[in-house]
């Protein structure tokens, strides 16, 4: 399978914002920036309450629905990331039911406010996997949203939600993620436009979801496609990974090689 890489110039809606782009090689963003100690004391509390209180859902795919329900049937271009729970069969086997629903829906829960909260849509929740995208003008600046989002779920896992969790004598929770940059099509299956199933598809999709799967325990993977777009000073937290065919298989469509993927060192 050959990765599909498309310019952002193939995007229907998006136009390029050279301000944007200005402002991220200064290493400035249009995001606001997001105070970590506050970030992990707010997670601490929804966990706090969703063990006293029980499962409570926040409305974070509804964000994503109305922005693909605006754009049905346009190319974007964006990054996408899949973030997997690692471990899930064997806390499924292991805990009761109670324990098990609130360890799924606290992991999602907070996965989604980390995608949100970098200015990102969160796709879907699936099993045990949350997809989220990021779309921006500028592309750059799209993907060090991303690599941010990561990295706050990477802290607020190990910070946030692993502490309180060991409290009441839950297994520790770790997560694969893999990010991959390329254009979607907004689908729409079905012709009510306020109720039927909305998607994304394209090669980024698939990509981002064959690199998490390569991921290991709290580590960020990111394709090639991504890594030229994130700030210099990002990728110097990043290293490539030396895989071979036998460990990879998908073929860059612009050189042949394999697409090259890249792991965060820091």
């Amino acid at each position: 399978m050959a990765h599909n890489e498309e310019s952002d110039s193939t995007s229907t809606n998006v136009e390029p914002d050279t301000d944007g782009v200005v402002d991220m090689m200064l290493g400035k963003s249009d995001e606001k920036v997001i105070d970590s100690e506050s970030m992990i004391q707010e997670t601490q509390k929804r966990i706090w309450s969703s063990l006293k209180k029980g499962i409570e859902y926040d409305a974070t795919v509804d964000r994503s629905d109305a922005y693909l329900r605006k754009h049905v049937h346009e190319k974007q271009s964006m990054v996408v990331m899949y973030v997997d729970l690692v471990g899930s069969t064997d806390i499924t086997l292991t805990l009761p039911e109670k324990k098990v629903a609130i360890i799924f829906s606290s992991f999602a829960q907070e996965m989604a406010f980390a995608v949100n909260h970098h200015g990102g849509f969160v796709l879907k929740f699936v099993g045990d996997a949350v997809i989220g995208y990021f779309v921006h003008q500028s592309s750059l600046i799209a993907a060090d949203n991303a690599i941010g989002a990561a990295k706050s779920m990477i802290k607020i896992i190990e910070e946030g939600i692993n502490p309180i969790l060991n409290q009441y004598d839950y297994p520790d929770l770790f997560v694969k993620i893999g990010i991959d940059f390329g254009t979607n099509m907004i689908v729409r299956y079905g012709s009510d436009a306020e109720k039927s199933h909305v998607d994304l598809l394209g090669p980024a999709m698939n990509i981002a979801a064959k690199i998490q799967g390569k991921a290991k325990a709290q580590e960020i993977l990111i394709g090639e496609d991504v890594f030229n777009r994130i700030h210099p000073s990002l990728q110097k937290e990043f290293s490539k990974k030396t895989w071979g065919e036998e460990e990879w298989k998908y073929h860059s469509r612009e050189t042949g090689e394999l697409y090259p993927v890249y792991y965060h060192s820091d």
